[in-house]
């Protein structure tokens, strides 16, 4: 198979899809990848790295897409990226369509193959997103500190406190990959920190993972009794292949001190918070209700070459299965790859998707 991987041309994206040395592994097993130039220089991976391990440097964005049977990406295809793509051909890489209605239909349009990094589930677990949750996780507790400091408009706390003042407040609506990597920490750096879940069971390991941080019960009355006193608030609910659920309306936040901050880590699944709207690392927050609101929807972009190689390792078994054996054989080899098939030959064909925009259903055919 021929495997493109195109630079990454949404805005301030510096990640790459696949490591030189997954570049290398596919070609020694016969395959031919195509790395358009400076694909990897955001994350610290050079052009001659690249070469080294076999791949082709290919100097167009387009002529990646024209020559590659499989494209494989971080983000979902921008605008312009859409009429490259084709019937039948494979599109690898973070999709959120549940967020965007017109990009589902775009997409569908093409009649190419677009399977989702997010969707894919295996033993109730989202294998190719938990990575980069990781991440987002421990950089909310960054980046949240951050601008509670007073020069950013923040109400001047210190999360870990001092000797004799009492720690920052952080509160976590959420206890998967993002929301425990976020406790983690927070938890470290001293903070009083509260995880709201509802599986009773996950509150039980984060009980007993996270010694120093307080389990609670999520539901609007508990967010209500403990939002005033919170001074970081992270969003960490996922729905998988759905829109986050919107579990803070502008009347909670008015009840958070001002210059609180709301880390909102679903922002690219809608975000769970009423206020919440998309923002780049180049101009990251904005204020709603005297809320710092910070929705980066790519946060794991900032520390791309952690983030690049954390993906690639996820990854590159289905890359290399998908290569190996084509869709249908790689589908009956790993299951999971279905669930990850969100559009196909011109229809939508996960139904979360699908029902997220009121749009028809198609099944996954081979």
């Amino acid at each position: 198979m021929v495997i493109g991987v195109p630079k990454e041309v949404k805005k301030q994206e510096f990640r790459v899809a696949l490591l030189p040395s997954a570049a290398y592994q596919l070609t020694k097993r016969g395959h031919t990848v195509l790395v358009e130039r400076g694909a990897g220089i955001g994350a610290g991976f050079l052009d001659k790295e690249y070469e080294s391990a076999g791949a082709q440097l290919v100097d167009t964005h387009s002529a990646v897409f024209e020559r590659a049977g499989m494209i494989v990406k971080v983000k979902e295809p921008q605008p312009a990226e859409i009429p490259l793509l084709r019937h039948g051909q494979i599109l690898f890489t973070y999709l959120h369509l549940a967020a965007d209605k017109t990009l589902a239909e775009s997409l569908a349009r093409t009649g190419a193959t677009a399977i989702a990094y997010e969707t894919i589930e295996v033993n109730r677990r989202l294998p190719l997103l938990e990575p980069m949750s990781e991440i987002a996780g421990r950089m909310s507790i960054l980046v949240g500190g951050y601008f509670l400091a007073k020069h950013y408009g923040g109400s001047g706390t210190l999360l870990g406190g001092v000797p004799g003042v009492l720690p920052g407040k952080v509160v976590v609506i959420g206890g998967g990959s993002a929301g425990i990597n976020a406790a983690r920490m927070a938890t470290g750096l001293g903070a009083d920190v509260t995880i709201l879940e509802v599986d009773i069971e996950r509150m039980r390991y984060l009980d007993i993972t996270l010694t120093t941080a307080h389990t609670l019960y999520s539901d609007e009355s508990h967010l209500l009794q403990i939002l005033p006193a919170t001074d970081l608030l992270i969003g960490a609910v996922l729905v998988p292949g759905a829109k986050a659920p919107k579990l803070i309306r502008r009347d909670m936040l008015k009840l958070m001190r001002p210059g609180s901050v709301l880390v909102d880590i679903a922002i690219d699944q809608g975000g769970c918070a009423e206020t919440s709207r998309p923002t780049t690392h180049e101009n990251p927050v904005f204020v709603e209700e005297g809320v710092t609101h910070y929705c980066v929807a790519n946060m794991p972009g900032a520390y791309a070459r952690t983030a690049t190689q954390a993906l690639t390792n996820a990854t590159y078994r289905y890359v290399e299965l998908l290569a190996d054996h084509g869709l249908a054989e790689a589908c009956q080899r790993q299951p999971a790859l279905v669930s990850g098939i969100n559009s196909m030959s011109g229809g939508i064909t996960h139904k979360t998707v699908a029902d997220a925009h009121g749009l028809t259903h198609v099944p996954v055919r081979f």
